[in-house]
């Protein structure tokens, strides 16, 4: 089976401009990379990173989390691939181009464990679809030759529409930790709560001086210093 994640190099996580810098946006983007690949290696499988730019992988240790970065990785069995097309037409050429099984991960599910990811690979359906939190498509995997992907919109229904239309089986991966992209600020709060100091994301975010701020019964996210 083929393990395809897509990464944005050139301008991450834009959506979190309030709370973090551009250099941090770009680490922390990193860093879920680096526990998504871990977590695909941990199954067994060897991704490859479909980068929209040239993603430099060091082999040393990162000076603030002690984690390795992405070059260790890379000597584990991970593939860089750099494709600056959109994201569906990326996927698309490499679904076209397959001989079997691709599954797609988003580089952002820094709460991704290998049982999550092992319960999608697992299926036995044509399209297996693990959705996120407001109609995306966080992860699937496609079996069906004809299936093909599209991330406008709410891909979540395009893709069970385009599952019908092929007449292919499908299955909805029903998964918190799947579920769980990081886009916004408030996405933050659940890697803070729900993320473990052995992932590089929470001790990068921890390293950045974020705690939880619990008020009037709400846990919100602030900086400490």
């Amino acid at each position: 089976m083929q393990v395809v994640v897509p990464f944005a190099a050139e301008s991450p996580k834009t959506r979190l401009e309030s709370v973090l810098s551009f250099s941090e946006r770009e680490a922390l983007a990193r860093a879920m990379l680096g526990d998504v690949l871990e977590a695909i290696l941990e199954t067994g499988h060897e991704p490859t990173v479909v980068s929209t730019a040239r993603l430099s992988p060091e082999s040393e240790s990162d000076p603030v989390t002690g984690h390795a970065d992405i070059g260790t990785l890379v000597d584990r069995g991970v593939t860089i691939e750099v494709d600056d097309r959109p994201l569906t037409d990326a996927v698309n050429t490499r679904l076209t181009a397959a001989n079997g099984p691709v599954a797609v991960v988003m580089a952002d599910l820094a709460l991704a464990t290998p049982d999550a990811l092992t319960k999608l690979f697992a299926t036995t359906a044509d399209v297996a679809i693990a959705p996120g939190l407001g109609g995306g498509t966080n992860a699937l995997l496609a079996s069906h030759p004809e299936f093909r992907v599209d991330y406008h919109g709410a891909s979540y229904l395009d893709h069970c529409r385009i599952a019908g239309e092929i007449d292919a089986s499908l299955e909805t991966v029903d998964s918190f930790r799947l579920a769980t992209d990081v886009d916004e600020p408030t996405d933050l709060v659940e890697l803070l709560v729900h993320g473990s100091e052995r992932q590089r994301a929470l001790s990068t975010l921890l390293a950045f001086g974020f705690d939880l701020e619990t008020t009037a019964g709400r846990t919100d996210l602030r900086r400490v210093k």
